[in-house]
């Protein structure tokens, strides 16, 4: 029988390879977790698998520790993070790594777009609209990763939409009013500009009620 991977395994393994020895200086400084990290997903970041965290258990780190990180490393660890289970800490590090166009951050944000909390969602919403002006430098990045996992993005749409019909349909009764909505068109933008076609969208064209999604 295989053994259990250890919680610092299972979050090494949320980045590709070559950062192995950042990730390793960043799981040094983060206090020991009071639960083993659950519910990973899975994503391709330039052609290697990551599995990323559902949720962490560990609390944050003293902010000394932090300080002696480079900066990649905080970035790294403003990632993992991003899917604490406290959502007040996920907002305050996604934050941090909202700007950045490296590769193995997009996952992270991107799976915060279908989560359920409307505050990031506007959080993200507000700072990437840049990503439709062109000379926007995250534009191929985002563009490659969602062209690169294409179910990870029909779930993330179906998801904002879901969330929307379930708990947001009182505030904005139009899907097109909903700041998922700007974001998947953002989203599919890129992709499109990066796969030289249009990309499938699973949203509502009106206001309908959804019933085959709650």
């Amino acid at each position: 029988m295989q053994p259990l991977s250890s919680p610092q395994d299972l979050l090494s393994s949320a980045f590709p390879a070559e950062l192995v020895d950042d990730v390793q200086a960043v799981l040094a400084v983060m206090p020991a977790p009071r639960h083993r990290p659950i519910a990973p997903f899975s994503a391709m970041v330039q052609g290697q698998q990551v599995s990323i965290p559902g949720r962490v258990y560990n609390d944050e780190p003293p902010p000394e520790s932090v300080a002696g990180l480079s900066l990649r490393q905080r970035q790294i660890l403003h990632c993992l993070y991003s899917r604490h289970c406290d959502g007040r800490i996920r907002q305050r590090h996604l934050a941090q790594i909202l700007s950045a166009g490296d590769p193995w951050v997009i996952p992270f944000v991107v799976q915060l777009v279908g989560e359920y909390v409307l505050e990031i969602l506007v959080d993200i919403r507000d700072e990437l609209r840049g990503l439709g002006t062109p000379g926007d430098s995250r534009r191929i990045a985002y563009g490659e990763f969602i062209v690169a996992n294409p179910a990870f993005f029909a779930r993330t749409q179906r998801r904002i939409v879901s969330y929307w019909s379930c708990y947001y349909r009182t505030a904005f009764r139009s899907f097109q009013g909903y700041p998922g909505c700007t974001l998947l068109d953002l989203l599919r933008s890129v992709a499109a500009e990066s796969a030289g076609r249009p990309w499938p969208s699973l949203a509502p064209k009106g206001s309908t009620r959804l019933d085959g999604y709650c």
